[in-house]
């Protein structure tokens, strides 16, 4: 089955940054674009980043020029390298395959706080 595994998310100053990975099985992964979404307290969870199934990356506009998405095919893992932290980047971040239907993993809480 598929699963999706979250892992990196910590407490950060603002200005700082962070790596997010995202491990994962059950499907083959280097044929699907994944994609990382995030969810602050009290909001609806909001799309991120996609990266295709080749090297196309794709962003929101907030954090276009901050974050960037990559993966590694050998390792089946999916990144998001996230610089010029602020603190309305606080958030639960889950990465995300559409295979058939949509899966989630768990999430990695981020926040951003001095």
């Amino acid at each position: 089955q598929v699963q999706l595994v979250e892992s990196g998310g910590a407490l950060v100053q603002p200005g700082g940054s962070l790596r997010l990975s995202c491990v994962a099985s059950g499907f083959t992964f280097n044929r699907y674009p994944m994609t990382w979404h995030r969810q602050a307290p009290g909001k609806e969870r909001e799309w991120v980043a996609t990266i295709s199934s080749g090297t196309s990356a794709y962003y929101a506009d907030s954090v276009k020029g901050r974050f960037t998405i990559s993966r590694d095919n050998a390792k089946n893992t999916v990144y998001l390298q996230m610089n010029s932290l602020k603190p309305d980047d606080t958030a639960v971040y889950y990465c995300n395959v559409v295979v058939g239907g949509h899966y989630w993993g768990q999430g990695t809480q981020v926040t951003v706080s001095s």
